[in-house]
């Protein structure tokens, strides 16, 4: 859009953004919304261009289909100030795993597959392929979180640094590039499969389908509540620092 400025783009698995965001490394980032309570000194929660949704949430997945809970099993986790590891934290209160570590999130599958973890979290296009691993879904954390709460699930969220980004002027940018991409899905086909971690054209479709949605175009009440919520519940069970409501 007009005024807008030409950008230097990193493209970094979450648990990456995360912790450069803690350092205050980038002027925009999306990062997971449980990570924001170590960021929101340094950062603004814009309103739009993030990752909520219904039916999109983290699976939990296992080789071993006697495996019923993570009771004293070795899991391996994509971030650990993800939206995945929180949710699997607050569901597995009270049967914690043995063991967490941190896995690069394309390594996940094949190493459960492997037999090195015994479950593994995973996110985004895996919900459309892990079935090619052999491996089967313990536990959908979004459908847990929506029959729970009632609420979508946030998953990623766009912030702007407070010293060097006009949140306002950042969100206009946004709201504008997402309106393109909905006018014009092809405009962005072939870059999107340039950076894509799934090749298939399908299973990047519906990758699209399901995570670019309203609440990329705005947050709205929803939004904010289940972001609310997940914070509010997360800190009650002292897994994160209190955090004031987030409000755009």
């Amino acid at each position: 859009m007009p005024g807008a400025p030409r950008f230097d783009v990193t493209y970094a698995d979450v648990d990456v953004t995360n912790t450069a965001a803690l350092r205050g490394e980038f002027d925009l980032v999306k990062v997971s919304y449980a990570a924001l309570p170590w960021l929101l000194d340094q950062y603004t929660l814009l309103p739009c261009g993030g990752a909520l949704g219904r039916g999109c949430g983290p699976l939990v997945l296992v080789k071993d289909q006697s495996i019923k809970s993570l009771a004293g099993r070795r899991v391996a986790v994509p971030g650990d100030r993800t939206t995945a590891y929180l949710l699997m934290r607050l569901w597995s209160a009270g049967e914690p795993p043995a063991s967490v570590e941190v896995v690069p999130f394309a390594e996940i599958m094949p190493a459960v597959a492997a037999g090195t973890f015994d479950a593994g979290l995973v996110i985004h296009e895996a919900r459309f392929t892990y079935q090619r691993y052999g491996l089967h879904a313990l536990a959908d954390l979004g459908e847990w979180w929506e029959n729970d709460t009632g609420l979508p699930i946030p998953l990623g969220a766009i912030i702007a640094h407070r010293d060097r980004v006009d949140p306002e002027q950042a969100t206009a940018w946004i709201k504008e590039s997402v309106r393109q991409a909905w006018a014009d899905p092809a405009a962005s086909r072939q870059y999107v499969l340039e950076h894509a971690q799934e090749m298939e054209q399908d299973v990047v479709d519906q990758h699209i389908k399901l995570y670019v949605n309203e609440f990329t175009g705005s947050l709205g009440p929803d939004g904010h509540a289940a972001v609310d919520a997940l914070l509010t519940r997360a800190s009650d069970e002292g897994l994160v620092p209190a955090t004031p409501l987030v409000k755009a």
